[in-house]
């Protein structure tokens, strides 16, 4: 694959991350004094990087305000991210197969929250060839957009998934890992710091029952509770996310699909040095207070996943 070349005009800059006081005005319910009790908690952990003013508001935010909450997320979040290379290691835009997974499956954060203040964001192959498909690099590539929409928009009464199964083939199926969805799922569920309110499917193809045969057994009750099916129709997906409010090749307002998905690689390359620097935070579990933790203890054995069977 040949390297991309961002056009001039093409480019991006880098994203400014949203300021504390910034996260303070539109979330009058947190207390400094909670964040004060947070910032010492995770100053005094030995096995934490410094964390980031901008992510102990995540962490309290996503959790409702609960301060020992937030410091088990916290916990999580950079333990996961030590223990998860495949999605936290060689963050890239300028490898082959991170621009590749990025011109595969297009992630595209809409414009406008929804009339809850709910973000949205929808995930659909671009290219249907399933060759060319890499679960792995994907889902990396989903976690790179992802950490760019929280660095600069910051806390959101809420966040929205929404896979689209158009060009979803059974040979996209095929190269879908147990053990991958497994890590995504905990990752997404208990170190995410945000709070998922939605997590939806539209333009549903028979082959979801085969997909979510595989991934069911790995969500919570509260996963469940906000997932939707839309298998009649686009009309029920409307009542969470108003029409308006999609891209236009859904019949919204918000620009095409494509042209907003075109900007992810350029803004990945405009964000280098973030995910140079994220990279360096990670724990140090020599130093972790107790036992330390690995891999086996987040996520079990993983010689139990390695092989998909489809009928």
């Amino acid at each position: 694959m040949a390297p991309l070349v961002v056009k001039e005009e093409e480019k991006e800059a880098p994203l400014r991350a949203i300021s504390l006081g910034e996260e303070l005005k539109r979330n009058p319910d947190m207390k400094e004094t909670d964040l004060a009790l947070l910032r010492d908690w995770a100053d005094k952990q030995p096995h934490l990087p410094k964390v980031l003013d901008r992510e102990l508001v995540l962490f309290l935010h996503s959790c409702y305000y609960r301060v020992e909450a937030a410091k088990v997320t916290a916990d999580t979040y950079f333990t996961a991210r030590t223990h998860l290379p495949e999605f936290f290691a060689q963050r890239d835009a300028t490898k082959p197969e991170v621009q590749l997974a990025a011109k595969v499956v297009g992630f595209v954060t809409l414009p406008k929250p929804t009339p809850e203040g709910h973000k949205v964001i929808v995930a659909r192959f671009v290219d249907p060839d399933p060759s060319n498909f890499v679960h792995v690099d994907a889902t990396k590539v989903f976690l790179m957009v992802t950490d760019l929409w929280l660095l600069s928009e910051g806390s959101a009464p809420g966040h929205v998934i929404v896979f689209d199964m158009t060009n979803v083939t059974f040979g996209h199926v095929t190269r879908m890992g147990p053990l991958v969805f497994k890590k995504f799922f905990y990752y997404l569920q208990d170190a995410l710091p945000f709070r998922l309110k939605g997590l939806h499917f539209i333009n549903v193809v028979p082959l979801l029952d085969k997909i979510m045969a595989i991934i069911r057994p790995f969500l919570k009750k509260e996963i469940l509770d906000v997932l939707h099916i839309h298998a009649e129709g686009m009309e029920s997906f409307y009542k969470f996310v108003p029409k308006e409010n999609l891209t236009e090749d859904y019949g919204g307002a918000a620009p095409s699909f494509i042209s907003i998905q075109k900007r992810t690689l350029p803004r990945l390359l405009a964000n280098a040095p973030y995910f140079a620097a994220e990279e360096q935070r990670r724990v140090e579990e020599a130093r972790r207070p107790g036992r330390a933790r690995s891999a086996g203890d987040l996520f079990g054995v993983e010689g139990s996943f390695k092989k998909l069977d489809i009928d």
